[in-house]
């Protein structure tokens, strides 16, 4: 038997050529995934096998000369998982974040993806992961478009044309194909500007492109609103839309923060999301109100749950939805509020899709671990 292992590297270049980009495979992608979690085929970090990860954060003011300062986005993090059916594989993510990094010319987070060989643990891909990340990030809300958006959906609302919004409208496009109008808000005419040139470049269905000045307008007649911003962690920071604001039937998109009523959350809204235990782990990681520390609007639903005003049984998977275990909504004009809060599974599913593709099209550099371990 030989102990020598190796594996390959795909760098940003090799991702691309290696489909990473093509974003209706990635919905179809986090589809399937998505089946296999509602079987329960799968394992991520923490106790209760549902965990977004482990982070690394750091003081206000340090001890030590040389450690990090707290500021905007500065953190560390790794995101383990094992996915089951197709995939069948166990890996990572792993990444440090820093808003100043832009003023580097860098993005604020870099991104690694470790697909590991689940028997072994052998390294078997390490991986570049910023688009990869980007576009499964933005594939999910596609999955959701495809389940809970209006059949007929034309207008998509974008509040927060960044990056996120960019991808969740590729996604949006494939599970909504009658999607022709977008109205978007944003903070800068830069960020707005940026957004069009995107939407005119690749996605030229869309007849009429509409800048807004408010998110009330971005929401008007809206089949679809897409929630793309950044706040600071505290309730009141959070982008607030007003139930009058939102068409009847129409879904809400939320990978983002948003803030809502919690009487119309409650008692009207549809509340669906990606992973019911990632949210149960969140609640059990920080003190409630967890909302006001972790953005994700299904934060929202377990404070809701723990002040006795909805039940375990009004928050539903969009696993199940999918499997045709629950309808998408109680009724025609029900508005859907879908919560996005990321999965390293959904990372897994679309790194080990980007792997198999290289290895049939021999893309990457072949590296090696060892020829035999030193040491066994």
């Amino acid at each position: 038997m030989s102990g020598k292992i190796d594996f390959i590297y795909l760098n940003e270049e090799d991702m691309i050529k290696a489909g990473v980009t093509n974003m209706n495979n990635c919905v179809d992608c986090m589809e399937e995934m998505f089946k296999i979690m509602a079987e329960g085929d799968y394992m991520m970090a923490g106790e209760n096998g549902n965990s977004h990860g482990a982070m690394v954060m750091f003081p206000d003011e340090p001890k030590f000369p040389n450690m990090p300062k707290n500021g905007p986005d500065r953190r560390f993090m790794a995101m383990p998982a094992y996915l089951g059916g197709k995939f069948d594989i166990a890996g990572m993510k792993w990444y440090g974040s820093n808003q100043e990094n832009r003023k580097k010319g860098l993005p604020r987070s870099i991104l690694m993806v470790m697909l590991n060989d689940k028997d072994t643990g052998a390294p078997l891909c390490l991986m570049s992961a910023n688009l990869l990340s980007a576009y499964r990030t933005g594939a999910v809300p596609g999955v959701g478009a495809k389940y809970l958006a209006p059949a007929d959906s034309k207008v998509v609302g974008v509040i927060g044309p960044g990056v996120m919004s960019m991808t969740s409208i590729s996604s949006f496009v494939y599970g909504c194909p009658g999607l022709d109008t977008i109205k978007v808000k944003g903070r800068s005419r830069e960020g707005v500007d940026g957004f069009i040139k995107f939407i005119n470049e690749n996605y030229p269905q869309f007849k009429e492109i509409i800048v807004v000045d408010s998110m009330e307008e971005a929401c008007k007649d809206a089949d679809i609103v897409s929630m793309g911003t950044t706040s600071y962690p505290a309730i009141q920071n959070y982008p607030y839309l007003e139930e009058k604001w939102l068409k009847p039937g129409m879904l809400l998109s939320a990978p983002a923060c948003v803030r809502v009523a919690d009487e119309f959350l409650a008692n009207r809204a549809r509340k669906v999301l990606d992973c019911y235990g990632l949210y149960e782990c969140w609640a059990e990681d920080y003190p409630y109100p967890a909302y006001a520390t972790v953005g994700i609007i299904g934060v929202r639903y377990f404070d809701l749950m723990h002040d006795g005003m909805i039940k375990r049984e009004n928050i539903i998977e969009i696993g199940d939805i999918i499997s045709g275990k629950v309808p998408a909504r109680e009724f025609e004009k029900q508005i859907v509020v879908f919560s996005v809060g990321g999965m390293p599974v959904e990372d897994l599913a679309w790194g080990k899709t980007i792997y198999d593709n290289a290895l049939k099209n021999k893309i990457g550099t072949n590296l090696n671990l060892w020829n035999e371990p030193a040491m066994k």
